[in-house]
C-alpha cells in the first residue's frame, strides 16, 4: 500500500501498541486483541519497526541479548547469539561498537536479529528496506528470504512492492486501512493494476 494506507497502524495493532477500534487479532487461534505487547512478545511474535529503532548507547550485543529478553531458556541463549552471528556476520565484527554508531543497513540487520533472539514463531518487518542502497536491499530481502525458509513465518510491511511480491508467498494491498486486493504474490506480480500502481509499468 502507499503511504497512509494503514500498513504500520496494522503490525503496531497486531503487536499490542495500538488496540484496535474494532474488530480483533488471532494468533494460532487465540484471541490477543487485548493482550499486552511485552506478553505478546513471549507468545512467539516479535516486531522490527520502521526505522530500526536499535538502543544506540547500547553497543550491538547489548542490543542482541535485549532481545532475547522475554526468553526462559537461559541455556540455550548463547547458542542463538551464535548463530545471529552466523547469518549477520557484521553484527559478529561489530559486537562491542555501540548501535548508534552503525550504517542504517547494519542497523536494519541489528533490528532484524534483535527480534530473532525472542525465536518467534512469527516476525513482523515494517519497511525494512527504507533509506537503504540497492546492493544493501538484495542483501536485507536475501535475509528476510533465508528466515523464511528456516521455518520462522515473515509477515513483511513493504513499499518496495516489486521486490516483496518476488519473495512472498501471499500479498494483501492495503488502501485506506482496507485490504483491497489478495492473493498469490506470482499472480499480483503479473496484475496489471499493481503493475500500474505500485511498479510503475
Amino acid at each position: 500500500g502507499a503511504n497512509g494506507a494503514g500498513k504500520t497502524t496494522t503490525l503496531h495493532t497486531i503487536t499490542g501498541l495500538l488496540s484496535p477500534k474494532k474488530g480483533s487479532v488471532l494468533f494460532e487461534g487465540q484471541d490477543i486483541t487485548k493482550v499486552p505487547a511485552h506478553k505478546i512478545v513471549s507468545m512467539g511474535m516479535a516486531h522490527v519497526p520502521e526505522g530500526r529503532r536499535v538502543f544506540s548507547q547500547l553497543s550491538v550485543y547489548e542490543n542482541l541479548k535485549l532481545g532475547a529478553y522475554t526468553r526462559k531458556d537461559r541455556s540455550n541463549i548463547d547458542k542463538e547469539l551464535q548463530s545471529i552471528y552466523e547469518r549477520f556476520p557484521r553484527l559478529a565484527e561489530r559486537k562491542n561498537q555501540l548501535a548508534g554508531t552503525l550504517s542504517g543497513g547494519e542497523q536494519q540487520m541489528l533490528a532484524m536479529g534483535r527480534a530473532l533472539m525472542s525465536k518467534p514463531s512469527i516476525v513482523l518487518m515494517d519497511e525494512p528496506s527504507m533509506g537503504l542502497s540497492p546492493i544493501l536491499v538484495n542483501e536485507i530481502f536475501d535475509i528476510i528470504e533465508s528466515i523464511s525458509k528456516s521455518g520462522t513465518t515473515v509477515l513483511l510491511v513493504e513499499q518496495n512492492a516489486k521486490k516483496a511480491l518476488s519473495i512472498a508467498d501471499r500479498a494483501y494491498v492495503l488502501e485506506t486501512g482496507k485490504v483491497v486486493l489478495e492473493g498469490d504474490a506470482k499472480d499480483l506480480l503479473e496484475n496489471d493494476s499493481i503493475k500500474k500502481a505500485y511498479l510503475g509499468e
